[in-house]
């Protein structure tokens, strides 16, 4: 059990038989009457954003999740394949369950994918990825004063970041999947 006192950000409780994440939260002690907690959690399966007041000290169960590591395969149909690297299971996930790593979508590779009472909810990319850039201006000298000049570069998963004017089509680069900003170049 997970009381209102146990509550950081991230923390995962289950709320009316649906996974939450916490948000954000605030314990409140007003001068009169008792402490309470303001929360501002997210429904790990719909991904609605809800607020909650709940008095100091209530307790929630902790959530039934598992985290699975599983390959990306193949799309058919409007249908994300992912297989199980230990069991080597496939499980297909249309695109509202993978909405928002579509962009980091690249076969062979694999993802953390979050389950909930033996159903897939979410997919993790890994923290970085490696993508080729597939279209981009081609950088010129002089185009600024100081360096640290950028440039829009579309990768072969769709993803448009900005790039540093030396990175030209066909090369590969290191992309942070947590902010969508480019890394590195590879070489």
């Amino acid at each position: 059990m997970i009381a209102t006192s146990d509550f950081k950000k991230g923390i995962k409780i289950l709320f009316r038989d649906e996974p939450y994440s916490v948000i954000d939260y605030q314990h409140v002690k007003p001068g009169k009457g008792g402490a309470f907690v303001r929360t501002k959690m997210k429904n790990l399966i719909t991904g609605l954003v809800r607020e909650e007041t709940f008095r100091s000290g209530e307790k929630f169960p902790s959530p039934d999740l598992e985290y699975k590591e599983m390959q990306y395969l193949y799309e058919d149909a409007g249908l994300y394949n992912f297989m199980d690297q230990k069991t080597y299971d496939q499980v297909a996930l249309n695109k509202s369950q993978i909405e928002d790593v579509l962009n980091y979508l690249q076969e062979q590779i694999v993802y953390n994918i979050l389950y909930f009472q033996d159903r897939p909810i979410a997919v993790n990319p890994p923290m970085f990825l490696k993508l080729k850039v597939v279209e981009t201006q081609p950088g010129v000298r002089g185009d600024t004063a100081k360096g640290g000049a950028t440039k829009p570069a579309t990768l072969e998963t769709g993803l448009v970041v900005q790039v540093p004017l030396f990175v030209d089509e066909g090369e590969r680069i290191k992309v942070d999947t947590r902010s969508n900003e480019y890394i590195e170049r590879i070489k």
